[in-house]
């Protein structure tokens, strides 16, 4: 039995190798005759991503392997919080040479034995300058992109009819977009931060054109989600496109900042609340708000009177010991007391955990498109609150494309100073804990959908099996 061994390149980003290695689980678990070999860039901001990679692998039974690349000097660390996707791409540019180096010699040691064969490289689309390295190698390349279909029109209506028309970033108005695969005109308030700025735009652009570079695209999400943006990309006008999803780590190994202690004083809170009573909210890895925010989620909270699980994180500008711990001075006056017993609050929370919990009954989230995909996995409803990336974009496509999620906010970004109100927030949570809604039912049946794509005969399941064949 011939073996194909698919080398993975993800970016360092945490929340894109995950969703990376996930993938790569899902291709071994369907199929004996493929091996995977991921080359694991580190950065000095990720320090834990070792203990990540190698409990995901350790899973697979050695039939994923993990090569480290060599460090190298990351570009000025200041480009990190500014403009993070150009960040990312230069970085990843450093090591072109160490892949190509590597991959030469993963195919040099299989000259040898004519049962394993190296077929093609799997890379972020944060990685696509990869795809030369490919070339040169004469092997397939393909884009695995850990966001959704929408983020992919919206790419290709980039690289074609924007970048035509347009030589520089976009800039805020109340205009709209007419991008093919969304039914709605798109308002440019909701396009990813990095379009705001001219290194983040011009990534963007780079990025976008070399989709078409590439032997095909694979996408973290399943066809019935996204009907109307996914037969666009059947059209024949780009790669062919495999919808895969939902890829969702739902053992939660990921959990960079895992507390046993606090993960099992979490559960037992949630096991003594009733079913479907309790709002989570939490904003992943990078969510912090600054001292006026967090006071007014807290009289919102308390004014919903739904019961809550609030993971909290302040800014580092506010409170210097920000992810350490949450000082009480922050919150209204007599605030804690009055909420004993039917509110938690924590600086972190095993997500997967909480959204697979009989009590919880809404999530207020940044919208990341991990999160958006565990939430649908457990049919648990979202209120929108976009933060950063492609979160206001995933907001949109929720809220207006799909009817899937409450609107609190669309538009709203770290970096500005607009809070949103407590009157504003307590509505939101109202409504999306509202047993009876629409948006309920909705979720609900989106969840059985989400997990009969993946099942034998499912839409995924179809799409993982092709993506296969194309190595053999």
């Amino acid at each position: 039995m011939k073996t194909a061994e698919l080398i993975f390149i993800p970016s360092p980003g945490i929340g894109h190798l995950v969703s990376t290695l996930e993938f790569a689980k899902l291709l071994i678990d369907r199929d004996d005759r493929i091996s995977i070999t991921v080359l694991v860039m580190k950065l000095p901001t990720t320090p834990h991503v070792d203990a990540c990679t190698k409990s995901i692998a350790a899973a697979s039974q050695s039939r994923i392997k993990l090569i480290d690349l060599p460090e190298v000097d990351p570009p000025p660390l200041e480009f990190i919080r500014r403009f993070p996707e150009y960040f990312i791409t230069l970085f990843v540019q450093s090591q072109v040479s160490n892949v190509r180096k590597v991959v030469s010699e993963i195919i040099v040691s299989h000259d040898d034995d004519d049962s394993v064969r190296v077929t093609g490289l799997v890379v972020d689309f944060f990685c696509v300058s990869m795809i030369d390295v490919a070339n040169e190698l004469s092997l397939n390349s393909y884009v695995y992109l850990t966001s959704n279909a929408g983020f992919l029109n919206f790419m290709m209506y980039l690289a074609t009819e924007h970048m035509i028309s347009n030589s520089t970033e976009f800039e805020s108005s109340d205009s709209e977009l007419l991008i093919p695969g969304f039914v709605n005109p798109v308002p440019v308030s909701v396009l990813p931060s990095c379009s705001f700025n001219y290194n983040g735009y011009t990534t963007l652009i780079k990025l976008a054109r070399r989709f078409n570079d590439v032997n095909g695209i694979i996408v973290n999400t399943f066809s019935e989600l996204e009907p109307f943006a996914f037969n666009l990309l059947s059209g024949g006008q780009n790669p062919p496109v495999f919808t895969v999803g939902p890829v969702v780590d739902v053992k939660g190994q990921a959990n960079l900042e895992f507390d046993e202690a606090q993960s099992e004083k979490i559960m037992r809170w949630l096991d003594d609340q009733p079913e479907s009573s309790v709002v989570f909210l939490c904003f992943g890895s990078k969510g912090s708000f600054s001292q006026p925010q967090v006071k007014e989620i807290a009289i919102g909270l308390e004014l919903s009177e739904y019961n809550f699980l609030w993971c909290l994180r302040v800014s580092p500008l506010d409170n210097d010991v920000c992810n350490q711990s949450i000082k009480d001075d922050i919150f209204p006056e007599g605030f804690l007391e009055r909420i004993r017993g039917r509110g938690m609050i924590c600086d972190w929370a095993p997500q997967v955990d909480v959204l697979a919990h009989k009590a919880t009954g809404g999530f207020v989230s940044h919208c990341g498109w991990n999160s958006i995909l565990e939430s649908l996995w457990y049919g648990v409803p979202i209120v929108t609150w976009p933060l950063y990336a492609e979160q206001q974009l995933n907001a949109f496509k929720m809220v207006k494309e799909l009817g899937l999620a409450v609107e609190m906010r669309l538009d709203s970004r770290r970096d500005q100073s607009d809070l949103v109100m407590a009157n504003e927030i307590a509505k939101a949570v109202r409504c999306v804990m509202d047993g009876d809604s629409e948006i309920r039912r909705k979720v609900k049946e989106m969840a059985e959908i989400s997990r009969k794509s993946l099942m034998d005969g499912g839409s995924s399941f179809i799409s993982i099996r092709q993506f296969i064949d194309l190595n053999f």
